[in-house]
């Protein structure tokens, strides 16, 4: 039988032909029955059973069509009456380019064809380097093969066997017995992850909001999953490599103001909430995939203010409030369900009915019956300016600082804001409130909270006096 043979075009960039083994896997998947468990953080468990015909012994079983992520660790083979002897994961795949470097130091043919005449001339070459271009040697003389549109291309015998069409796994197995059966093959990969996407359009006159939830899928595996069952884990599971925590100031507070203490009525996993898509689904390479699981219809919510100053300092222009949307998850009057972390972007319609987006803001996993305050975006109309007016020394160990909060409102109609000071604990000092122009509400050690009205086209001040000790 003649030996298949590889052509490769000068510019690199398709095959022309593949050898009778690789041809016989491109009809189709070689996946079984397949199911994906698809975690928020990046992570996925594939699950694939596939009938294959073991020999008695020692043999080796390949299993194309893994992710080309796989961690080859977490692999999990199970058949009856076998043991895994070894396993090795390929994924160094065939393309114009690995043909080229793996056949350094091999001999080639190189087919020119004559533009005029159509004439073919063959010459063996030997390849002696691929570094940003191919170089030959053709009997006597060294050539570099160009890419300059010329009818040229290279021919190889054999497929290095350390080049794969596609991700594969091979496991060497010792069977008790021969026969086909059920074997499955489980294993961890990055690549495949999703997060909840919502869409809010929000009426602030009527104070309600309508809010769509949408599961985003995206697989950046190089593996397509055919027809496979598909289960969603909402939260974040442990990792080997969980980060850095480090010590630092206290983060900004995000859109969780109160956690709720209400069950939602889904399924769970031990500490996680369970999201399956209901029919099988395939889910292809390089795809982002949507399924609906929220829609959700009037909802009570309001439009608020807050501005947070990190640190008892001036700023030398007034600075812009954040707009923010409040609402609950409660089933009582909210959403009525736990929220998946993820994107919310906030529509609301003009003055001729036609919505426009105002803005976006992400949120973490939300347990149902929460509070949440997104903001969408700076305020136009209204702003502050914090002024430091006066810092004394009162000791070695111990400043007064005198400040003042200046708010003002341009929109036509008055508005309540919450005006946050923080940097009230900040390692070893300990700040107190002597005397404030209006009544604030100590939120913790870090931070207090004023929340202030302002008229229409008004203005507002608040004054507040700190004591600092160190």
């Amino acid at each position: 039988m003649a030996t298949a043979r590889i052509f490769v075009g000068l510019a690199l960039t398709a095959l022309a032909a593949l050898p009778v083994a690789a041809l016989a896997q491109a009809g189709g998947s070689a996946q079984g029955d397949i199911s994906v468990t698809i975690y928020n953080n990046n992570l996925a468990l594939v699950q694939d059973v596939r009938t294959l015909p073991i020999e008695r012994g020692v043999s080796r079983i390949e299993f194309p069509d893994v992710s080309a992520q796989i961690r080859p660790e977490t692999v999990s083979f199970a058949a009856d009456g076998t043991a895994i002897v070894e396993q090795n994961f390929d994924f160094d795949l065939l393309s114009p380019s690995k043909l080229m470097e793996k056949a350094v130091g091999q001999v080639v043919t190189i087919v020119r064809t004559n533009p005029a005449t159509g004439a073919e001339t063959r010459e063996q070459a030997k390849v002696l380097a691929v570094n940003g271009g191919t170089v030959l040697q053709i009997g006597s003389r060294i050539e570099v093969l160009r890419d300059d549109g010329l009818p040229v291309r290279v021919i190889f015998d054999k497929v290095p066997p350390n080049l794969r069409p596609r991700p594969t796994l091979s496991v060497t197995v010792d069977s008790d017995r021969a026969g086909a059966r059920p074997a499955s093959l489980r294993y961890l990969t990055p690549g495949l992850g999703w997060a909840a996407d919502y869409v809010a359009l929000f009426d602030s006159k009527a104070g309600r909001i309508d809010v769509q939830g949408w599961v985003t899928l995206t697989n950046s595996t190089g593996t397509t999953y055919t027809n496979a069952h598909t289960l969603l884990v909402a939260g974040q599971v442990g990792t080997s490599n969980p980060g850095y925590g480090g010590y630092g100031r206290p983060r900004a507070p995000g859109p969780l103001r109160r956690a709720g203490t209400e069950t939602a009525s889904r399924e769970r996993l031990g500490d996680f909430y369970l999201y399956p898509i209901a029919a099988r689904t395939t889910i292809a390479d390089r795809q982002t995939k949507q399924v609906s699981f929220l829609d959700v219809q009037g909802v009570p919510a309001k439009a608020g203010y807050e501005y947070r100053n990190d640190w008892l300092n001036s700023v030398e222009e007034p600075q812009s409030f954040s707009s923010v949307v409040k609402f609950s998850t409660s089933g009582n009057g909210g959403l009525g369900d736990a929220l998946p972390a993820g994107t919310v972007r906030f529509y609301m319609k003009d003055a001729s009915g036609a919505p426009q987006f105002i803005g976006e803001n992400s949120v973490g996993h939300t347990p149902m019956g929460s509070e949440l305050a997104l903001a969408t975006g700076e305020a136009f109309d209204v702003k502050v300016q914090p002024v430091v007016e006066k810092r004394e020394r009162l000791g070695d160990h111990r400043w007064r600082t005198t400040m003042r909060y200046e708010i003002s409102n341009a929109k036509p109609e008055a508005v309540t804001v919450d005006l946050t000071q923080a940097g009230l604990d900040w390692i070893y000092e300990d700040t107190r409130i002597v005397s404030e122009s209006q009544p604030s509400k100590r939120r913790n050690s870090d931070s207090t909270v004023w929340t202030v009205a302002v008229p229409a086209n008004g203005r507002v001040i608040v004054n507040a006096v700190f004591d600092t000790r160190y």
